[in-house]
């Protein structure tokens, strides 16, 4: 790693009168692992929206790569190098694996129109190394909405894929998969970070995920910066224990149990 690649300063995001990010600020270095938790409702996805400037921002500064892009629309931010995939899954369902992947150049540096015209060897080469990376082969010529959920969950991390990123954000990558399909996930993760030194931001609900692939790991609640840390250290505490618990983190469990996030949640946070 050498230096930020996403720099957030003050981020806040307003709906009416409810506060849905407060004033938070977040980094990403170059070929980091980042992971994003909180209780449900503590502002995650809403960030992620204001950081790939899919909702305007009420207050902050956004850097990506050096380039200030706090007022840059979305298309914009991704031909710089920054992708995301949602926490529901957004695939085109009535078309096949490879068509989406094709589909996908979108959020590169290719423009409307060549959207529309044959793809050329170089596109359908890389949408087949993904295609093969991702152990999605044997479904390359099937419809996406045949996919399990799973399967999904791995097209679109491949359609985010595409356009070469810098930083992925992604989002919630385990809801929904099934634990095996979980651990191909995290093995692909890890290669596309550590041979291609691919960035990551993750939101997630499974926390072993995240202490797995993560050094640093942020928490929100209330919309609101909570703690950051290694896992290990978000994991014993306390204020991140008592927001996910309440009461301190108290529980019926008996006394000498482990009072770690990790073993409170039986892994899911």
């Amino acid at each position: 790693m050498s230096g930020h690649l996403l720099v957030a300063n003050g981020i806040s995001k307003r709906f009416g009168g409810l506060v849905a990010v407060d004033d938070v600020s977040i980094h990403v270095n170059k070929g980091e692992m980042v992971g994003l938790i909180g209780p449900n409702g503590s502002g995650k996805t809403t960030l992620f929206d204001c950081l790939s400037r899919v909702q305007e921002i009420d207050q902050g500064k956004i850097e990506f790569d050096g380039v200030d892009i706090t007022k840059k629309r979305p298309h914009l931010v991704a031909h710089l190098g920054l992708s995301r995939t949602f926490q529901v899954i957004r695939v085109y369902r009535e078309l096949t694996v490879l068509e989406n992947m094709e589909l996908s150049l979108q959020w590169g540096k290719v423009s409307t129109a060549k959207l529309f015209q044959k793809p050329d060897s170089s596109t359908r080469d890389k949408a087949d190394q993904l295609i093969d990376f991702l152990l999605l082969s044997r479904l390359r010529n099937e419809q996406a909405g045949t996919l399990s959920g799973g399967q999904r969950r791995l097209l679109e991390i491949g359609m985010s894929l595409m356009s070469d990123p810098k930083l992925v954000l992604l989002d919630e990558a385990t809801s929904g998969v099934n634990p095996a399909l979980v651990e191909e996930i995290k093995v692909r993760l890890q290669i596309l970070n550590q041979e291609q030194g691919v960035a990551f931001l993750l939101v997630e609900h499974d926390v072993r995920f995240v202490k797995d692939l993560c050094d640093r790991v942020v928490v929100l609640n209330y919309g609101a910066l909570l703690a950051e840390g290694s896992p290990q250290e978000i994991m014993e505490n306390k204020d991140v224990i008592e927001a996910y618990f309440g009461d301190d983190g108290e529980t019926d469990a008996p006394e000498g149990n482990d009072t770690t996030v990790e073993a409170k949640s039986e892994g899911v946070i």
